[in-house]
């Protein structure tokens, strides 16, 4: 089994801080993982990307070929169709709903919208507002990772203490509050 995921956002958002902790779930529950990130001008608004495989083999290659991923994760709705050229014809997009408007002109949401919902598989998280449910807005990224989790190989249990983990050795009340982020978005459809 291998499963591959990109994912994507805007310099800023926590790509890479999504893809640590599915990485460290996948690695909890034994599977193999590479990941490979692309920073482009992400100082300055620009796209982040990180390609990540997880596998219970030997993975031979950082990067997902075109047509090659499993799931397209994205941190808001432009990027997740800047890159669906990576997407298997049978593959996900899970993409937050928020745009991050850093260009003069970004397309009109509800024509994303529109081209998110006519592919086969995706999900439009309202991840803002589950974040501020859970009492914080950076708890975005796992709201994504929650509405995500139901698709990937990685159980729930490592998923679940690798949020743990992470936000333990940050601030302890952290970590109830990115616990609760990803329960809700479980629950997003």
């Amino acid at each position: 089994m291998t499963y591959d995921i990109i994912l994507a956002g805007v310099g800023g958002q926590g790509v890479l801080s999504l893809a640590t902790i599915i990485a460290r779930g996948a690695m909890i529950d034994g599977f193999e993982v590479r990941q490979s990130e692309v920073h482009g001008m992400s100082q300055r608004g620009g796209g982040v990307q990180a390609h990540m495989r997880i596998s219970d083999k030997k993975i031979h290659s950082d990067l997902i070929p075109l047509g090659g991923a499993d799931m397209l994760l994205s941190m808001e709705p432009l990027e997740s169709l800047r890159y669906l050229s990576f997407l298997k014809a049978e593959g996900i997009l899970v993409t937050a709903s928020e745009p991050f408007v850093n260009i003069p002109d970004y397309p009109d949401t509800e024509d994303l919208y529109k081209k998110i919902r006519a592919l086969p598989r995706s999900t439009i998280v309202h991840a803002e507002q589950i974040a501020r449910e859970a009492g914080n807005l950076k708890a975005v990224n796992m709201a994504l990772i929650g509405a995500a989790s139901r698709h990937l190989p990685v159980s729930e249990a490592s998923l679940e203490k690798s949020v743990h983990d992470i936000f333990a050795r940050k601030d302890p009340r952290l970590v109830e509050i990115n616990m609760k982020a990803f329960k809700l978005g479980e629950q997003a459809q």
